[in-house]
């Protein structure tokens, strides 16, 4: 399917674009085209449109993308309101407090209780026998705990010996 659509053919910020007649399936990019139908730049008023291939191309029912219509339309070159071509945008929706949301409940007319049955008596918590405490570990004092070596990057056989308690 054939499509007039605009191909950017303009250095780093500053756009100019070419209006080609492509197929639907060829990326904006490619290159690829049929026919070159007029250039246009937004930057300045002067646009160059062959009107007369527009009007053969568009009898023939090829559609024009969104911002090519309009800049038709712009031109006069077709009869037609303009097309918003920008992303849609979705409505931020506030949510309702619940309870004005819903209408209050009408009131209703109380039913009788129903009758409570007694329940049977549980039975007797059974009495546990008590476990004998273990005897505490010895605790070594503060002064007499040995604190853990210490990490480092020298290897062990050249760590100095510590003298043990034995030798003193």
């Amino acid at each position: 399917m054939l499509k007039m659509r605009l191909q950017r053919v303009g250095r780093k910020h500053e756009p100019s674009f070419r209006l080609v007649l492509t197929d639907s399936k060829n990326s904006t990019k490619s290159g690829r085209f049929k026919e070159i139908l007029g250039s246009y730049d937004p930057r300045k008023t002067a646009d160059a449109l062959k009107s007369d291939r527009i009007k053969y191309w568009l009898s023939k029912g090829i559609a024009a993308t969104g911002s090519v219509h309009n800049l038709l339309v712009t031109h006069k070159l077709i009869d037609a309101k303009k097309v918003n071509v920008l992303p849609k945008k979705t409505p931020i929706v506030k949510e309702a407090p619940v309870a004005s949301a819903t209408p209050a409940p009408a009131p209703v007319a109380e039913a009788p209780a129903p009758e409570v049955k007694e329940e049977a008596p549980l039975p007797e918590p059974v009495e546990e026998t008590p476990v004998e405490a273990a005897p505490a570990a010895e605790e070594v004092p503060a002064e007499e705990a040995v604190p853990a070596p210490e990490a480092t990057s020298v290897p062990a056989e050249e760590t100095p010996a510590r003298p043990t308690e034995d030798a003193a």
